[in-house]
């Protein structure tokens, strides 16, 4: 991803998006979901799914259980019953589902909006990072000059004023 030719803004805007995705309700359409959007939105594929390996196997359980408590304390409601497995129905599956929906809606909506407000500054940040430690090496390999920091500047510029004193 830090070696995108795109703009580090656009970089670090599919990398936020992927990760608002990955925290949004509508698990098992991630997937499906961030194809459509950096198609839609002319994003790059790689940094949106970056974003999206955010949850994965190993942070999907934290992930669910964190979303389902923020959304029971916001909405203030009680921990619904637990799941009875005596009947596994369709019609009693749904009922018994149905409680935990809306905390889940709720939780996962905040999780996604507070991960992607996190996620850009993040990313943009080391992607203008590395590409700033990278461009002198990069210029070098291409044979033309390095482009100079600010504080190359700088310092040039002092070297001239004291150059003109002698």
């Amino acid at each position: 991803m830090l070696h995108l030719q795109e703009s580090p803004q656009r970089t670090a805007l599919a990398f936020a998006m992927g990760v608002f995705l990955t925290f949004s309700a509508p698990y098992g359409l991630h997937t499906i979901i961030a194809m459509f959007c950096a198609w839609w939105f002319g994003l790059n594929y790689l940094a949106v799914f970056l974003g999206l390996s955010v949850n994965n196997p190993w942070t999907i359980v934290p992930v669910l259980g964190l979303t389902f408590w923020i959304g029971t304390r916001l909405l203030g409601l009680p921990d619904p019953p637990p799941f009875d497995w005596s009947d596994l129905s369709a019609m009693a599956i749904y009922d018994q589902v149905q409680p935990y929906a809306l905390p889940f809606v709720v939780g996962s909506t905040l999780l996604s909006v507070l991960g992607a407000v996190l996620a850009y500054p993040a990313a943009y940040y080391f992607v203008t990072k590395h590409r700033r430690a990278a461009a002198p090496h990069q210029a070098e390999r291409q044979g033309r000059e390095a482009p100079r920091t600010d504080a190359a500047i700088r310092v040039e510029r002092q070297d001239i004023r004291i150059r003109q004193r002698r």
